[in-house]
């Protein structure tokens, strides 16, 4: 059985703990050194299925900008991040949009939302 010690800084609250993971024929098998449950959840999710927010822009048809920022609602799986902006990178919208539209619901049947960061009025 092979273990193997993985550091890990927190980044879920302002304390930054560094623990170290324990990871045991490539599972979760145990974290130290951080000192919240919020930390530890973080951990084993970090070291099994590292997920991240994804922020990028689409375009925008007869607004008074040419690109829309936009977000994901919650965290993507970090491997879909790169696939997730090819596909908005195909996506235009149209003028007026509000902070919060949805801009491509289920992205990549992921189950989750990717919406406006901000308004863009009709030029």
């Amino acid at each position: 059985m092979e273990a193997i010690k993985r550091k890990l800084s927190c980044i879920v609250c302002p304390m930054s703990c560094v623990g170290e993971v324990l990871l045991e024929d490539g599972k979760f098998a145990g974290v130290t050194g951080l000192t919240c449950q919020r930390g530890r959840e973080y951990a084993q999710e970090e070291v099994t299925s590292p997920k991240r927010m994804l922020t990028t822009t689409v375009r925008v048809t007869g607004g008074e900008l040419a690109l829309l920022p936009v977000v994901s609602r919650t965290a993507l799986p970090k491997n879909k991040i790169f696939a997730s902006a090819r596909c908005l990178s195909g996506v235009a919208v149209k003028a007026p949009v509000r902070e919060g539209d949805v801009i491509c619901a289920n992205i990549l049947g992921l189950g989750v939302d990717i919406i406006a960061a901000r308004d863009v009025e009709a030029s």
